[in-house]
């Protein structure tokens, strides 16, 4: 039993648990390179397949890119509870003295910190290698600071309906892709607004929208989730 007033606050619950992740991600880091020489590879293939014209690559730059950090991201995101669940250590989550809701976004973080941000670090080098226009930089990580947080908030609920099941890397992806598209619309649509000279203020506000939305309710539907799962 706990005595009173030694019961973990919230901070310090993050704080372990994030320390955790940490080092298993560093134990496991050529796992957690994997996205990032996914993303590279998807660049690759799709400036081979337009060919050397650097006008045609700057033009398909905006939609490739937002493609290889989207599908780069889904290589992680079944193993995003998976672990816990395999060792006993969700069900331990049940009986904590804390919500669920809150190791759930911490989790998130975390998944959102070692997958997608290494992803937005090598974007300039990515935009480089398809010719994308310089001005159009800042845009681009603007959209990509707003809507990796929220693909990864969507994907934690989609990766705790399926950690009960086996092998359910494909399901995850057919289940989060669908939910992913309004991001992709809004993120590639701000680059390709300012592209154009137009305002992209709408889509980013959308963005920023939605992921004060989903700050809030995913991590309580995750939570369900994972109580569903485990039930």
């Amino acid at each position: 039993m706990i005595a009173p007033g030694t019961e973990p606050g919230l901070w310090r619950t993050a704080r372990a648990l994030a320390a955790r992740d940490l080092r298993l991600a560093w134990r496991r880091r050529g796992d957690a390179l994997q996205p990032v020489l996914f993303a590279v590879l998807v660049v690759v293939l799709f400036a081979l397949a337009l060919g050397r014209d650097p006008q045609r690559l700057a033009a398909d730059a905006i939609a490739v890119l937002w493609l290889a950090v989207l599908l780069a991201g889904q290589l992680a995101l079944d193993s995003l509870f998976r672990s816990d669940a395999e060792d006993g250590s969700l069900e331990q989550w049940l009986l904590a003295p804390v919500p669920l809701s809150w190791l759930v976004l911490a989790r998130v973080t975390m998944h959102w910190l070692t997958t997608a941000l290494p992803l937005i670090a090598v974007s300039p080098l990515l935009a480089e290698m398809l010719h994308l226009p310089h001005d159009q930089l800042p845009m681009l990580l603007a959209s990509l600071l707003l809507g990796t947080p929220l693909l990864s908030l969507i994907g934690g609920i989609v990766a705790a309906l399926t950690v009960g099941i086996r092998r359910s890397g494909i399901l995850v992806s057919l289940l989060s892709l669908p939910l992913y598209v309004p991001v992709l619309v809004f993120g590639a649509g701000s680059v390709a607004a300012a592209a154009r000279g137009q305002d992209p203020a709408g889509a980013l506000l959308m963005l920023a929208a939605g992921l004060v939305v989903a700050l809030v309710v995913a991590p309580l539907a995750t939570a369900a989730a994972i109580r569903i799962s485990l039930s």
